[in-house]
C-alpha cells in the first residue's frame, strides 16, 4: 500500500495577484522541498479531474454554484471579498482541488491507496454552503466527507482541522450532522470570529491563545480531541491540513514548529490504526511562509507514508 499525492499543474493558474499570500509558489515549493529530499519517490502521484456539478452539489446549493460562475471573469480579477479573488482560471482550479478530495477518498475506501495527501489550491475550509471567504470557494473537506458518507456509505467520519484560522465554512456545513465528528484547533481570538462556542455536540472545538508554543498546544489538543476521536471511532480521518500556525508564518501569531505538525500527523495516523484501518485523507488548506510551508507539508506527508507502509 502507498500514499497518494495529488497534484494538478492548472491550481497554478489561479493567481489573486503578486501581493496575494495564498500564491501559486505554495504548491511549487512544496513539490520542490519533497522533490529534493527524495520523498516524491516514496508516494503515487495523481492527477486529479474536475469535481462535476452534481458532486459540488453534495455540499453546495446551485444557486451559489451559478452565482460564482456568472462572476468568474475573463481577464482581470472580481473580488468576492475583501480577501478573495475569482480570475479566468480560478474555478477551475477550485474544481481539481474539490475533484481530489473526491478522487482520494474513493482511491483510499476502495483500498487502491492507504492515506493520500492533496496538494491544491485554493484551499476550501472558509467556504460555506452559500458563501465563498477566506482565499476559499469549493469547501474541499466537506465533499469529502460527504462523498464518505453518501457513495461509500461510511456510518463515522472525522475531520481534524489544524488550521491556525477556524475553518467556519466546515463548520457550517457540518455542524448537527451525527455521522460526523469535526476536531478543530485555532487560534483566538481571529479571523473568522465565528463559530468558537455554543456548537452542536459533533463539533470540538481547542481555541488557542497567540503566542502559544508547541508544549502548551499539544497538551491542549491532546486534551481536547483524543478521548472524543477514541468514542467516535471514525472509518475514515480526513485532515484539513492548515500550517500557518507556524512560527515562521506571517498570518498569524503562534509558535509552533515543523516537529509540532509531525506529532500531530502521529498523534492522527494512531487514531486512523487503531479505527479507521489507516485510512486519512489529507488537504492543503493555509501556511504562507515557504520554506515553513514546505517543510511542514514534507513532515506530514513522510509520516503518512511511513504509517501506510
Amino acid at each position: 500500500m502507498t500514499t497518494a499525492f495529488f497534484s494538478h499543474d492548472d491550481c497554478g493558474k489561479h493567481n489573486m495577484g503578486a501581493e496575494h499570500p495564498e500564491s501559486p509558489e505554495r504548491l511549487s515549493r512544496i513539490i520542490s522541498y519533497i522533490e529534493d529530499t527524495g520523498l516524491d519517490q516514496e508516494l503515487d502521484w495523481v492527477r486529479p479531474d474536475e469535481a462535476t456539478r452534481d458532486q459540488l452539489l453534495m455540499v453546495h446549493p446551485e444557486k451559489y454554484l451559478h452565482q460564482l460562475d456568472l462572476m468568474q471573469p475573463t481577464k482581470g480579477r472580481v473580488f468576492t471579498d475583501p480577501d478573495t479573488a475569482l480570475m479566468p482560471d480560478t474555478l477551475r482550479a477550485a474544481r481539481l482541488a474539490a475533484g481530489a478530495n473526491i478522487e482520494a477518498v474513493d482511491m483510499v475506501l476502495s483500498s487502491q491507496v492507504t492515506n493520500a495527501f492533496i496538494c491544491a489550491r485554493p484551499p476550501g475550509h472558509h467556504a460555506e454552503r452559500a458563501r465563498s471567504m477566506g482565499f476559499c470557494f469549493y469547501n474541499n473537506i466537506a465533499l469529502a466527507a460527504m462523498r464518505a458518507l453518501t457513495f461509500h456509505h461510511l456510518e463515522r467520519v472525522a475531520i481534524i482541522d489544524f488550521d491556525v484560522h477556524q475553518g467556519n465554512g466546515t463548520v457550517d456545513i457540518v455542524q448537527g450532522d451525527e455521522r460526523i465528528l469535526m476536531c478543530s484547533s485555532f487560534q483566538h481570538p481571529f479571523y473568522p470570529h465565528s463559530h468558537v462556542y455554543r456548537l452542536p455536540e459533533n463539533i470540538v472545538n481547542v481555541p488557542v491563545p497567540g503566542g502559544c508554543q508547541g508544549p502548551e498546544y499539544r497538551k491542549l489538543v491532546e486534551a481536547g480531541w483524543r478521548k472524543r476521536l477514541e468514542e467516535f471511532k471514525p472509518q475514515l480521518v480526513l485532515i484539513s491540513a492548515g500550517f500557518d500556525g507556524h512560527r515562521l508564518d506571517p498570518m498569524a501569531e503562534m509558535n509552533l514548529e515543523t516537529d509540532d505538525y509531525l506529532w500531530l500527523t502521529q498523534m492522527l495516523t494512531e487514531v486512523a490504526n487503531e479505527y479507521a484501518n489507516d485510512r486519512i485523507v489529507s488537504t492543503l488548506e493555509g501556511g504562507y511562509h515557504l520554506r515553513a510551508l514546505a517543510e511542514s507539508v514534507g513532515a506530514h506527508v513522510g509520516e503518512l507514508v511511513r504509517a501506510g507502509r
